[in-house]
């Protein structure tokens, strides 16, 4: 008998995981609506419960909540039995999730809920279940075969539930108008929160002394600028300190080849650079750094420079 491949055991788990999302996709009905009436009424938190498999789904599904606009934490039914139930308050909306339905685990939390008048969302295949009984609102899974070869290990379950999680938070999302200034705002550390930075806070947090000249300065004190800044350029200020050009290593080198090294600073800049608006997002910022293949650039705020930002830079501190 031939041993199964490696290749086609994996092949055979994705199948199955697609095709239960494609039960899942076709079973949406109003129930998200509703689900998604309840969270937008209230102003307080959103719980989300679970346990083994589907506890860890839910943990996933409060942090994109949390993540995204709408205010949300995991609470473990077994700790919740134990005193945590007085984290839900009047107001709050429960998300539960079981695939069976009948989780020991949630019984406390469920009974504490009917009691105190606090609104469930469940997540189950089973509405005849103790958990889909007890649910205000029930976002239903359909019955599907497991990826596991004996049936029991959580996979094309647990992916549903997840799917569905998201399904859910992205409804709120679009429901709220969550805009990229907003996730930025929760999303201040990892790459993912520096590109979505504005320039602005860029330069707040690299404070430097800006190298610049007048337009009337010598080569050689444009030459010691630019050493001392050690960013290799230097903006060239008009007289009331707004910035018209700048100098470069390799505007250096031309001025050198042309014989210009007796010359002023407006005399070998490049006029009217490109620079950076306070506003602009450093990820735009960092795409038009490199489709124009530039190294650096001044930050200005009303034409003066008040930052610079460097590639170098970008990519030591992972920008990049």
């Amino acid at each position: 008998m031939t041993r199964e491949s490696d290749i086609e055991i994996a092949r055979n788990v994705i199948r199955i995981e697609r095709e239960a999302l494609e039960q899942l996709e076709a079973a949406l009905d109003e129930q998200i609506e509703r689900a998604a009436d309840l969270i937008m009424a209230t102003d307080r938190h959103i719980i989300v419960a679970g346990v083994g498999k589907s506890g860890h789904i839910g943990q996933k599904i409060a942090a994109s909540l949390a993540s995204t606009g709408t205010p949300s934490f995991f609470l473990h039914p077994t700790e919740a039995s134990h005193g945590d139930l007085g984290m839900i308050v009047p107001g709050s909306v429960v998300i539960a999730i079981s695939y069976s339905g009948e989780s020991r685990e949630l019984v406390d939390l469920l009974r504490y809920c009917k009691s105190n008048q606090i609104p469930v969302i469940g997540m189950s295949r089973a509405p005849d279940s103790t958990l889909g009984r007890g649910s205000d609102v029930l976002l239903a899974l359909p019955t599907v075969a497991e990826a596991c070869p004996n049936g029991l290990a959580p996979t094309s379950s647990t992916t549903m539930a997840l799917a569905l999680g998201d399904a859910l938070t992205i409804v709120l999302m679009a429901r709220r108008g969550f805009s990229r200034e907003e996730f930025g705002f929760r999303h201040p550390g990892g790459k993912l929160g520096r590109s979505l930075q504005t320039a602005g806070d860029y330069v707040a947090a690299h404070t430097i002394d800006i190298p610049s000249v007048s337009q009337n300065a010598p080569v050689e004190d444009v030459i010691l600028a630019i050493s001392e800044g050690r960013k290799g350029c230097a903006a060239v200020l008009d007289g009331s300190g707004v910035m018209v050009g700048m100098v470069t290593d390799g505007d250096l080198r031309r001025a050198m080849l042309a014989g210009k090294l007796t010359a002023d600073a407006a005399s070998i800049m490049t006029a009217s650079p490109r620079t950076i608006s306070l506003e602009e997002r450093m990820s735009a910022v960092i795409k038009r750094l490199t489709e124009h293949r530039i190294s650096n650039a001044f930050v200005v705020e009303d034409g003066r420079p008040v930052g610079i930002v460097d590639m170098k830079d970008l990519l030591a501190e992972g920008y990049v």
